[in-house]
C-alpha cells in the first residue's frame, strides 16, 4: 500500500459477468469509488475464458473481484495454477444473490460494496490458508462430503440407471445415506470402507501451525476430530463441496493445507 492507501502498481478491477447482470448499481458504485482512489483499469469479461485471459495479464495490478463466491474461487484457483498467488493480494466486492456470499461473509469481506470498496483502498492485507486437491482444485473456506438423501427406485431400470447419480444428489426426500469411504489424515487411518460415513468436514484452522481440522459424523452417532495437514479420502464414488461449488463424483481425492498461500485485503481492524 502507498502513503494514502491505495495500491502502488494500481487495480485490475475484473467484473464478473453475472455480477454485472444481477446487480449494476453496485458494480458502479463500486468502479466509481475504486476509479476515485486509485489507478483502476475496468475490465467487462463477456465469459470465463476472458475473465482468465484478463487476470492472467495483469501486470503489477493488484487484481480486485467484483463478483460472488464463485467468482473469487475463481480467480484464486487461476492464480494458484499459474503459481501467482505469492505476487500481492487479492481483493474482492461481493455482488450477487445473498445465498452466493456465504464464504465472502466468512472471509471478513463487507458485503455493502462501499465499504468493500474503501477496504480494497484503504484495508490491510491478511495471509489465508489455502486447501489444495491433488487436481489442482483450491478450497478457500471449508470443504464438506455431506449425506445423500435416499430416494424411491423408479419403476423403470433404464431411468434409474440414467438419472441415479443426479436423485441420490438433489432430491431432498428420505433417510439420509452415509457414504463408505476410507479415510486417512497424515497417512493415519481414521476410518474405513466397513463404516458409514456420516459427513465430513475440514476447514482451515486460524494458528493452527499450518493444519486443518477435520470432523468425522458416523452411523450411530460417534464421531471424530482431528487436525492434520493432509487428507485422503477413497471408495465408491463420492461428491464433495468446495466452498461453494460441487465437485465430484470421484473415488479418490486429497487435500493438501498451505499455510499462507494466499493474501485477501480486508477493512482494517
Amino acid at each position: 500500500m502507498s502513503h494514502a492507501g491505495a495500491p502502488v502498481g494500481g487495480l485490475l478491477v475484473l467484473v464478473d459477468p453475472v455480477a454485472r447482470r444481477l446487480d449494476g448499481e453496485s458494480v458502479r458504485i463500486a468502479k466509481d469509488v475504486l476509479s476515485a482512489g486509485a489507478a483502476a483499469k475496468i475490465c467487462l469479461p463477456d465469459s470465463q475464458e476472458e475473465f482468465a485471459r484478463a487476470l492472467a495479464r495483469r501486470g503489477h495490478r493488484q487484481p480486485v473481484i467484483v463478483g460472488d463466491d464463485r467468482a473469487l474461487v475463481r480467480a484464486v484457483g487461476l492464480l494458484h495454477r499459474e503459481r501467482g498467488l505469492g505476487n500481492g493480494a487479492v481483493s474482492l466486492i461481493p455482488v450477487g444473490q445473498v445465498g452466493s456470499l456465504g464464504l465472502a461473509r466468512s472471509l471478513g469481506v463487507p458485503l455493502s460494496a462501499v465499504a468493500a470498496a474503501r477496504a480494497v483502498l484503504d484495508g490491510a492485507v491478511r495471509t489465508r490458508d489455502l486447501l489444495v486437491d491433488d487436481s489442482d482444485g483450491v478450497v478457500l473456506g471449508d470443504l464438506r462430503i455431506p449425506p445423500v438423501r435416499a430416494a424411491a427406485r423408479p419403476s423403470g431400470p433404464s431411468v434409474w440407471s440414467a438419472y441415479r447419480s443426479l436423485v441420490r444428489t438433489l432430491v431432498p426426500a428420505g433417510p439420509r445415506v452415509g457414504h463408505r469411504l476410507r479415510v486417512e489424515a497424515d497417512g493415519q487411518l481414521l476410518v474405513d470402507v466397513d463404516r458409514l460415513v456420516e459427513d465430513l468436514r475440514m476447514a482451515a484452522v486460524s494458528s493452527s501451525g499450518g493444519v486443518a481440522e477435520v470432523t468425522l459424523r458416523l452411523a450411530g452417532g460417534s464421531s471424530l476430530r482431528v487436525r492434520a495437514a493432509s487428507v485422503t479420502v477413497s471408495g465408491p464414488d463420492f461428491r464433495y463441496r468446495a466452498d461453494s461449488l460441487v465437485a465430484g463424483p470421484v473415488r479418490r481425492r486429497t487435500w493438501t493445507l498451505r499455510p499462507g498461500a494466499w493474501s485477501l485485503t480486508l477493512p482494517r481492524g
